[in-house]
């Protein structure tokens, strides 16, 4: 299971926004799709979703043309976890992760026993079980943000995709969602997340795809890719790229260091 683009662009009313994007994805592989403002990264993101047909170029999904999909269809094989948001209504947080077994059932069937203990099961492993019967108004962000992966993985895609997962969630949340995140790769999951930070990219991602002017400027690991030359690059600053050790590991970070500085 996973996604092929092949040579994909995009453009809005005539004004290109991805050029000639071209990669493959394969399962246990957790990509940080990093960019500055306004370089497509959303755009992307709802080519991949069905949402907006590409101008030119292709998109395969298990070996099959993404248009050749249905919305159900295409929801078995891949989940979308937006940004943390608040809902329009409250329901409990059981409820609302077992919406994502929707894509599964007929018209007329209701979620079984079976499913319905999924739901448990996955709550407990994201360690929000006991909010299963509180309102998903009532919960932090963090909690809201787990909520929504738990609806995904209950869906049972394989490959899951996400907004800056992260976004408006304090420093402790951010690392709670990001640990989890980095599970699902170790698990088989496919799992293509947009972040501003690099620093993501570095402690949980497998891969980066770094994007520029609509086009790819890097692809690799992320020790490998990120570079100082390609984070100036990417982010109009430079940026100094260092190894620290915490507990005996070593951990490499990037830091912006201002116009003119690199040290």
């Amino acid at each position: 299971m996973g996604i092929d683009v092949r040579s994909l662009s995009f453009s809005y009313g005539g004004a290109p926004v991805l050029r000639d994007l071209s990669f493959s994805t394969r399962g246990g592989e957790v990509i940080a799709l990093l960019g500055p403002n306004g370089v497509g990264k959303s755009t992307l993101f709802r080519c991949l979703l069905g949402f907006l047909k590409p101008t030119q170029g292709e998109i395969l999904v298990s070996g099959r043309g993404l248009s050749s999909y249905s919305r159900r269809g295409l929801a078995r094989e891949i989940a979308y976890i937006p940004q943390s948001h608040s809902p329009t209504f409250n329901y409990t947080v059981r409820e609302s992760v077992l919406m994502g077994v929707t894509a599964r059932l007929g018209p007329l069937e209701s979620p079984t026993e079976e499913q319905q203990s999924l739901v448990m099961q996955t709550l407990s492993q994201l360690g929000i079980a006991h909010l299963a019967g509180r309102g998903s108004q009532n919960i932090s962000g963090g909690e809201r943000q787990l909520m929504l992966i738990a609806r995904a993985l209950v869906q049972d895609a394989r490959v899951l995709i996400m907004d800056e997962p992260t976004a408006n969630l304090d420093y402790g949340n951010s690392y709670r969602v990001m640990e989890r995140i980095a599970r699902l790769g170790s698990e088989g999951y496919t799992v293509l997340f947009s972040s501003h930070d690099p620093n993501q990219a570095f402690r949980y991602a497998t891969r980066v795809l770094a994007l520029k002017g609509g086009t790819l400027l890097a692809d690799g690991a992320p020790a490998r890719v990120l570079t100082e030359p390609v984070l100036s690059a990417l982010y109009g600053v430079s940026v100094a790229v260092r190894s620290v050790a915490v507990g005996g590991v070593s951990h490499t970070v990037s830091i912006p260091c201002g116009a003119g500085e690199n040290q």
